[in-house]
């Protein structure tokens, strides 16, 4: 077998809906013939590319990184058809962008500067996912960075659309000298006496996600301090022992500071692209995805203590299927 366009489509289709079932539906397929095909890809790429969850299904780490090039393939031969004549050149066009502070979005910003330089991105900085969704249907802003959780999917009107970029696990960021920095994962039961630094909701369901996931792990945090501020200065106060936080997977620790998993992963959440319909085309999406897909694999490759716990839990089989 080959790998064709189509065959791309088709991993792009099941992680966008997170569902074989849906993505079959989309396609104009059987849940039957797309669950074959996914299989054979992934024979033919020698790993798994998805895995099942409580939502649907998941990227695995390494389907993360074929979906990257799998996304910037399509955008690419999607230009190829849509390319006019030689000596037209495209007129400028102002795009608004509402973003959380994600650290996708620098990369994104850089990249899709690089493949079209007619498109301008004015940027506005929003914490709240609902608010950028809000943004979004009332005109006032035509795409976005957001984030939500597995269960607690985003929610929006046919006006809107979103597409998954990643769906990344969090991690725990501790002290340099914290009694449990040697652990290769850290069980968030262990952390129960543990002070909390704990970032404001972020209108996608932050706080009852964190509380509830310690919850399950059998405690309630007895101390909870909600910080306001940036990723750099929270990593200082961790530093300086005044408490612990859970972060995003691709967080780059401060030299006082270690990053660690979660045992068990039982925190995850998606970043998403989200757009109003009637004011981002098509082409202008793939430009908007595969760049913020490249720059989140970049992340990922600059950060080894996700690379090793993605190494450790997605492991092929014999036959690597």
């Amino acid at each position: 077998m080959e790998l064709e366009l189509r065959h791309l489509r088709v991993l792009c289709a099941i992680a966008d809906t997170g569902s074989v079932g849906r993505a079959a539906a989309l396609l104009g397929a059987s849940q039957p013939a797309t669950s074959t095909q996914l299989r054979r890809i992934e024979r033919y790429l020698g790993a798994p590319l998805f895995e099942r969850a409580a939502s649907g299904v998941l990227p695995t780490c390494f389907g993360l990184e074929v979906l990257a090039d799998a996304r910037e393939v399509l955008a690419r031969a999607d230009r190829l058809g849509r390319r006019g004549s030689a000596g037209d050149a495209p007129a400028p066009r102002m795009l608004r962008l509402a973003a959380t502070l994600s650290p996708v979005l620098p990369g994104l910003l850089t990249r899709a500067r690089r493949q079209r330089p007619a498109l301008r991105l004015s940027v506005s900085s929003v914490y709240r996912s609902s608010d950028i969704l809000d943004l979004l249907e009332q005109g006032g802003a035509d795409a976005g960075l957001a984030v939500d959780y597995p269960g607690r999917e985003v929610r929006h009107s046919p006006a809107v659309a979103h597409r998954s970029i990643a769906t990344e696990p969090t991690f725990v960021a501790l002290p340099a000298g914290h009694r449990l920095r040697h652990r290769t994962e850290i069980a968030l039961a262990d952390l129960a006496a543990e002070t909390w630094l704990l970032t404001p909701d972020d209108g996608a369901g932050w706080h009852a996600v964190f509380h509830g996931a310690c919850a399950a792990a059998g405690f309630a945090p007895t101390t909870v301090h909600e910080f306001l501020g940036g990723r750099l200065e929270l990593q200082e106060l961790i530093a300086t022992g005044l408490g612990i936080s859970v972060v995003q997977a691709t967080t780059r620790p401060l030299l006082d500071v270690v990053v660690k998993p979660l045992a068990g992963t039982p925190i995850w959440f998606r970043q998403l692209l989200v757009w109003r319909r009637e004011a981002v085309d098509e082409e202008e999406v793939e430009t908007l995805f595969g760049s913020a897909a490249s720059a989140y694999r970049a992340l990922v490759a600059v950060s080894p203590h996700y690379r090793a716990w993605a190494a450790r839990t997605y492991r092929p089989g014999p036959g690597g299927a």
